[in-house]
């Protein structure tokens, strides 16, 4: 796609499909400090969205900087799910008309369930795609993951929480990225010497829950040691988003008290802090640590 057909594209502010964490909350935030930083549409700029996830940040950044190359990790598949929109749909249409007289984000009935789960395997012996993490998300408990379609199946309770309208089509969101799929050490070992080079840096966070990175087979458990293994690779420029349930801010303190030649590489930041409300009475900090 022509840079001039690029940036009259629609432009995403969310992802086109549910995916835990992705940073919608971010994202004035996100272009205020590329449009700040990065002069001339991008151009000699490589960015890097390391841990892809549904590629909200990756999107934004070719929006915003058409002349950057803009690499997109899909460590995730999102991308396979994106070319299954019309068919997720379906299946939503299909689960809307059993669900459809069922009380909101209650537990269904063993009989509704059952025809819920009928419904699911049907598609899937039709040969049909079915896209289980957003399953996961009309039908278990809020915030609730599985690995596969097997583990959804085995599900002892369902909730009606299907979405009430289809999915837009995802035309163009992965316009102009260059697409990859491979670990970050892989990853960042090829951009060591690339100037003008990006990191946005979204990993799990350690020591929380991370089924979502234990859902890809090349994920598993992203423990401490990982966790070192990134930092070695980062150098600024890099936009580096983190929680108050991580231990990122703590590291930082520790490196810059303990290590000062890791602390002159990666110390000196920006921290923007932003508060998250999960419902009335509970909330979060989530952090955005940037070095240009």
């Amino acid at each position: 796609m022509t840079l001039n057909l690029l940036s009259q594209s629609k432009r995403f502010k969310t992802a086109p499909l549910p995916f835990v964490g992705q940073k919608r909350q971010f994202i004035g935030r996100f272009e205020k400090l590329l449009l700040n930083n990065i002069p001339n549409d991008g151009e000699g700029w490589t960015v890097i969205d390391v841990f892809g996830g549904s590629g909200l940040l990756a999107h934004n950044a070719k929006r915003l900087l058409p002349k950057t190359t803009v690499i997109y990790n899909d460590f995730d598949d999102y991308t396979n799910r994106l070319k299954h929109i019309p068919t997720t749909n379906a299946l939503r249409q299909a689960l809307s008309d059993i669900l459809k007289h069922e009380p909101r984000s209650l537990k269904l009935s063993s009989t509704v369930k059952q025809q819920v789960l009928d419904i699911v395997k049907d598609f899937q012996s039709q040969g049909k795609f079915i896209d289980v993490q957003t399953i996961a998300g009309w039908l278990l408990f809020s915030g609730r993951q599985v690995a596969d379609l097997d583990e959804f199946m085995a599900e002892s309770t369902l909730y009606n929480r299907i979405t009430k309208t289809d999915y837009e089509l995802a035309d163009g969101y992965l316009d102009g990225l260059v697409i990859t799929c491979e670990s970050f050490e892989q990853l960042l070992t090829k951009h060591q010497a690339t100037p003008n080079c990006l990191l946005l840096l979204d990993p799990p966070y350690v020591c929380t829950t991370q089924s979502a990175y234990n859902l890809h087979e090349r994920g598993g458990y992203f423990g401490m040691t990982k966790f070192l293994t990134l930092m070695h690779y980062v150098k600024p420029p890099y936009i580096f988003f983190s929680s108050t349930r991580s231990e990122l801010l703590d590291y930082m303190s520790y490196v810059e008290q303990y290590e000062p030649h890791t602390w002159e590489r990666i110390g000196g930041f920006e921290r923007i802090v932003v508060k998250v409300t999960v419902n009335k009475g509970l909330g979060y900090e989530d952090n955005i640590l940037a070095k240009f």
